[in-house]
């Protein structure tokens, strides 16, 4: 399975308000879109991902230790993406091991909502 990657690209002043605007146009649909999803059960790529997120969250804590990533300078930052890079792998084997742990925590979530 190959993964996708996206390329990030910078945006202009005016991309960026047009696209500022077209938020502010649609605020309400989103809402309610978000207020609808949490509803729903999530599907298996949202939950892969968000195990994924998870796996990944984890494994930064522990290689900052003590520091909150938010602390951190551009340039720390930037190290600790690196090296997150590098543990790719293992980011994927730990998201395995907590995928089960997400779903029950997403059904436990859609439970308590009813």
């Amino acid at each position: 399975m190959q993964e996708d990657k996206v390329e990030v690209e910078a945006v202009d002043q005016k991309t960026r308000m047009k696209m500022k605007m077209a938020m502010k146009r649609n605020k309400a649909k989103i809402k309610m879109g978000k207020k609808r999803a949490e509803k729903r059960r999530k599907t298996p790529e949202q939950l892969k991902k968000l195990a994924q997120k998870k796996a990944r969250d984890m494994i930064a804590k522990k290689l900052v230790k003590d520091k909150d990533k938010k602390d951190m300078s551009f340039a720390g930052r930037k190290n600790l993406e690196k090296k997150l890079e590098k543990k790719k792998g293992a980011i994927k084997k730990l998201a395995k091991k907590l995928l089960p742990k997400v779903k029950k925590a997403d059904t436990e979530k859609l439970r308590k909502k009813k």
